[in-house]
């Protein structure tokens, strides 16, 4: 009698909030007893591209950059990070965010560090700018590191990816709540679960104020 054969999933360190079983597979001409697999996050792509930034952030460190490349949209393998806005630099205003957007249409990836040092942020399919009503497309999401990676993609709930006013940046709705929303002074913030991404709050309290913030041009 042949020894039982026993087939395991390795859990990625991501984590994101949308998981999928894996079903079980018979041998051909044998009788094989497997472990039931537990729900398991979306598997990474393999071997993927190391993302090449123009400078170094004051928000990520390498381990962070790296697990966040593994949720980008395959379009954007292998474009580089240029820092287009840092409070660092550029100071603690939305309308020099959207200044230092002003000729940029590709992605964006808007990072945060708040008073706490928690690390969140959102990936956008379109770059920050003034709008009437939400843009953007399925390709935007929320993350946050607690201190896992947790990604929060599109549900198809609703299209309430970003809105820009001048005195507020605003990424997912539903029911008069905002997944991600920052204030004209990029200094105070809130996060609450939202219909668009069905998100956990990002920051360890709902409302937070911000310590660091970039905006990071993928092209």
């Amino acid at each position: 009698m042949k020894g039982l054969r026993w087939r395991y999933t390795r859990l990625p360190s991501q984590v994101e909030n949308t998981l999928s079983g894996e079903e079980g597979e018979e041998g051909e001409g044998e009788e094989e007893e497997e472990k039931e697999a537990a729900p398991t996050p979306a598997p990474a792509p393999e071997d993927p591209v190391e993302p090449q930034l123009a400078e170094a952030s004051q928000v990520l460190g390498a381990s962070e950059i790296r697990q966040l490349s593994l949720h980008l949209p395959p379009r954007v393998t292998g474009y580089s990070w240029s820092l287009a806005f840092c409070t660092a630099r550029d100071g603690f205003s939305l309308q020099s965010l959207y200044r230092q957007m002003e000729g940029h249409s590709g992605p964006v990836l808007l990072v945060l560090k708040d008073q706490d040092g928690q690390m969140f942020g959102a990936f956008s399919s379109s770059a920050f700018r003034l709008s009437k009503g939400f843009y953007g497309t399925g390709e935007t999401f929320l993350f946050s590191f607690s201190p896992q990676l947790k990604v929060f993609k599109w549900t198809g709930s609703n299209s309430f990816f970003v809105k820009g006013d001048l005195d507020s940046l605003m990424m997912g709705s539903g029911s008069g709540h905002f997944g991600l929303w920052l204030d004209g002074d990029l200094y105070h913030g809130g996060s609450h679960p939202c219909a668009t991404f069905n998100n956990e709050v990002l920051a360890r309290q709902e409302q937070f104020c911000i310590k660091e913030l970039e905006a990071w041009v993928l092209s």
